[in-house]
């Protein structure tokens, strides 16, 4: 009840039988929040819940196919918010929708957020999307996750070489001819020593680099950061 979950294909997340009433308050009637999809209370609990999703009342009694990719999306919200969760997680909620219809899905769930006290865990690939809605950012490599900061440290101040790549392939305006170099499997300055191998398991421990900001790597000069 406390935990639910926004899935990635607003298009077979949702059960092709169930009117869009049934879907978001199945959940309620599973939890014997309700015992009757027929009272007036249920009726304007699941209204009360669509609109605040963007969805119109008389919505209520059609199904899934009637409805586009970003419809469907918001169902899929209004069904996990039907319980007042205190946690969600985003399962690459936006990645299936068009651009324009995004920015729309992106920009309701930050409203829902700040009005439920929500905290969301928002899995995706999409870096613009994360700065846009992350307050702290983890970042995996084959499975592992190999740095851990606010956002803004994350974006201004990347300290794992994986970090780094992820951040140079989002898509700016480059010089003619410039060459995007892969990721090499060794890599050390100063303080870190990062030595990859294909399954990502050579970072073994976590150093805080500054308040909050956390790299997973081999130490060079142990008295240079402080390992968690």
């Amino acid at each position: 009840k406390d935990l639910q979950i926004i899935f990635q294909d607003p298009y077979s997340s949702l059960d092709p039988r169930f009117t869009v009433g049934n879907i978001i308050g199945e959940g309620l009637i599973a939890h014997g929040l309700f015992d009757d999809t027929d009272s007036p209370e249920y009726q304007e609990y699941i209204t009360d819940i669509m609109e605040k999703c963007g969805l119109e009342a008389e919505y209520m009694h059609r199904y899934p196919h009637q409805f586009s990719g970003g419809q469907r999306q918001r169902i899929g919200i209004a069904r996990a918010l039907a319980l007042n969760p205190r946690f969600v997680v985003a399962d690459e909620a936006v990645s299936a929708l068009d651009v324009s219809i995004q920015s729309q899905i992106i920009n309701l769930l930050q409203d829902l957020k700040e009005e439920h006290n929500l905290t969301y865990l928002f899995i995706t690939h999409d870096l613009g999307v994360v700065r846009y809605i992350s307050d702290r950012i983890g970042v995996m490599y084959f499975g592992n996750l190999v740095e851990l900061a606010p956002a803004e440290d994350i974006f201004n101040n990347p300290q794992h070489p994986y970090t780094r790549e992820l951040l140079n392939a989002i898509p700016k305006m480059k010089r003619p001819g410039e060459e995007i170099k892969p990721l090499p499997l060794y890599v050390e300055n100063d303080i870190f020593d990062f030595n990859f191998k294909e399954t990502g398991e050579a970072d073994k421990d976590w150093y805080e680099v500054s308040p909050g900001h956390f790299v997973a790597c081999n130490l060079k000069n142990p008295e240079s950061v402080e390992k968690e």
